[in-house]
């Protein structure tokens, strides 16, 4: 890697790309170099983070599609196989919110939502990715977790508890594959960041007094040149 283009030659993969800390990761990946894959569920929104990076003299390719439905993330991971049979970087971004409610009153359904996008996702990711990270010369998996993973807080039962799982999840991974590949994984809680879940969160918050997802898709770009340990914690504090 090297001059303004230290990610030229690279594939990455963002989920979650079509806003927040998604887009802004996905557009300054491709600032650096990287072909990015576009994943979200709504293909408007992709097409307009596409268009930007394009615009951008970048290059991205999308992928609408819900993580959650049977057999997607499989179908995916065989796209880009057969494309560029590689996967350089893995940014796990997509994420729901439940409710915000004490745990004596979780509603279920939204709760088994939360775990299916956060925690079986993000396995089937890992499971379905692997063998093409495996293939890249010094992949790297970023996974975007919160500070309640953690750090339990009240009434942040539900998605505390799915972060939770995210980050063991990820944790091990890092462990399993860090002597036998060259693969490496980033644990990254962006704290507060102007994102649309952190508005439904704080209602009432001013979203200029927070971060901008740009300060964190930055500090992302950072930590792919820098040679952290696997399975490393990173908290992106950035000044606004």
């Amino acid at each position: 890697m090297s001059g303004d283009k230290p990610l030229a030659g690279r594939i990455a993969l963002v989920t979650g790309a079509s806003r927040g800390i998604g887009a802004a990761t996905a557009q300054a990946l491709a600032a650096a170099g990287a072909h990015i894959v576009l994943t979200a569920r709504t293909a408007r929104d992709l097409e307009g983070v596409e268009e930007a990076i394009h615009q951008a003299g970048g290059t991205a390719t999308i992928a609408p599609m819900d993580l959650v439905e049977s057999d997607s993330i499989a179908r995916l991971a065989n796209a880009v196989s057969e494309r560029w049979n590689k996967l350089d970087i893995l940014v796990i971004n997509a994420a729901l919110l439940p409710q915000l409610t004490p745990v004596t009153q979780i509603e279920q359904s939204a709760f088994n939502k939360a775990l299916t996008l956060n925690v079986l996702a993000t396995q089937a990711l890992l499971a379905n990715f692997d063998p093409l990270l495996k293939r890249a010369d010094a992949a790297r998996v970023i996974g975007l977790t919160s500070s309640v993973g953690a750090e339990p807080r009240a009434y942040w039962g539900a998605y505390g508890a799915s972060k939770a799982a995210f980050d063991n999840l990820l944790a091990a991974y890092a462990q399993e594959v860090e002597r036998i590949s060259e693969v490496r994984v980033a644990i990254v809680d962006p704290g507060a960041t102007r994102t649309q879940m952190r508005a439904r969160a704080y209602p009432g918050e001013d979203p200029q007094t927070v971060k901008a997802p740009e300060a964190v898709a930055d500090r992302i770009v950072d930590l792919l040149g820098e040679d952290f340990a696997s399975g490393v914690r990173i908290r992106a504090e950035i000044s606004r």
